[in-house]
């Protein structure tokens, strides 16, 4: 029984890290993909809350030198400098005083022009925290920011100015985006994979796309070696490798991408560039499944159907089969299991779904 691609793309339009006609605000936030409408297309994101904004960095004090040593008395061992004490606008925001955060972030950006302190105050400003939101102001500390270089704030602006219905202000985006990976925004590096991908704004160059795909893949982020995998997979811009495919679809998976962990679980349930092994993919497509992901449910629930790498169960196969079907993904093989069983066997899968939420057994 072999299985189709969770994706065929990375193609559409995706929120945060992943977005490139959205919106985005939240400076420092990461949001990874989340489940697929439909086995044929690439999964829908949906956004995450604001990551916490990095902390802007305070130089560590350097340690006094040591006093030197009487004759013949042993040295005496370097004091270790003391750690640098957390930035308070950051603490405040952690802590839920965003008026106070806000305060000092401003207070800081005014006084010492720290790039990571405006980014900040763009942040509460954009989304309201203890204040009224006001993304004009976001906007005006964003432009500061990002004109001393700062890789969020460059990236944000990009996001913004890629909602414009404006082509030039479309191609200013992509030099926005370009120069915040040059500046060490994985998130950047990604978005432009994605646009060289899609060929809207800029011509297409699967290659290219590549190019920007493994810069942000270097970094660990999580959909960009999604994406990366999917074009070694398919040949497309690269040469075709199925072993490698692999290898960043299971550093994807390892690093919570639930495309990923789907689409891994079905190459190994095929033995596609990895040894066959229905148990292993089967506890990668319980592990997706869990997650929230629809494909994953619908796959779930076939090896459950069948007893593949799964013990059979025909009711857990149902319930996983309704789990996904709430999510509007259809299957017509498992609509007809649904259908065949009993009404005490379909009201234990109903009840078994009734009681579900992500993360928990049906």
């Amino acid at each position: 029984m072999g299985y189709r691609r969770a994706t065929h793309a990375i193609v559409g339009t995706r929120m945060g890290g992943i977005t490139l006609l959205t919106a985005l605000l939240t400076a420092l936030a990461l949001p990874a993909a989340a489940q697929s409408p439909a086995p044929a297309k690439p999964d829908a994101a949906k956004p995450t809350s604001p990551a916490k904004p990095t902390a802007p960095a305070k130089p560590a004090a350097q340690a006094k030198p040591a006093a030197q040593p009487a004759t013949g008395s042993k040295p005496a061992q370097a004091a270790k400098p003391a750690a640098p004490a957390p930035d308070p606008a950051y603490a405040a925001y952690q802590l839920g005083h965003y008026r106070t955060a806000l305060d000092l972030a401003v207070e800081r950006a005014n006084k010492q022009g720290d790039p990571v302190s405006m980014v900040l105050a763009g942040e509460l400003l954009s989304q309201g925290y203890g204040v009224r939101q006001d993304a004009a102001a976001a906007q005006k500390w964003y432009e500061a920011a990002a004109a001393k270089g700062n890789p969020d704030a460059l990236f944000t602006l990009a996001s913004i100015l890629m909602t414009s219905a404006s082509v030039t202000n479309k191609d200013e985006a992509v030099g926005m985006f370009r120069k915040a990976a040059e500046a060490g925004s994985s998130r950047a590096a990604y978005n432009l994979g994605l646009i060289y991908l899609q060929g809207q704004v800029a011509p297409r160059e699967p290659a290219i796309a590549a190019d920007w795909f493994r810069r942000a893949a270097d970094e660990d982020q999580p959909d960009a070696l999604y994406a990366l995998a999917t074009l070694y997979r398919d040949g497309n811009g690269l040469p075709k490798d199925p072993i490698e495919a692999a290898r960043l679809l299971q550093r994807a998976s390892e690093l919570g991408n639930p495309v990923a962990t789907t689409e891994l679980a079905i190459i190994i349930f095929n033995g596609t560039g990895v040894p066959k092994d229905e148990e292993r993919a089967a506890e990668l497509f319980r592990k997706a499944a869990l997650g929230g992901n629809a494909i994953a449910q619908n796959r779930y629930a076939r090896i459950l159907s069948a007893g593949r790498g799964v013990p059979k169960d025909i009711i857990a196969a149902a319930a996983w089969h309704l789990a996904a079907k709430a999510q509007k993904l259809d299957d017509s093989m498992l609509d007809k299991l649904v259908a065949d069983l009993t009404p005490e066997e379909r009201a234990q899968a109903q009840a078994r779904l009734k009681i579900w939420s992500p993360g928990q057994l049906l």
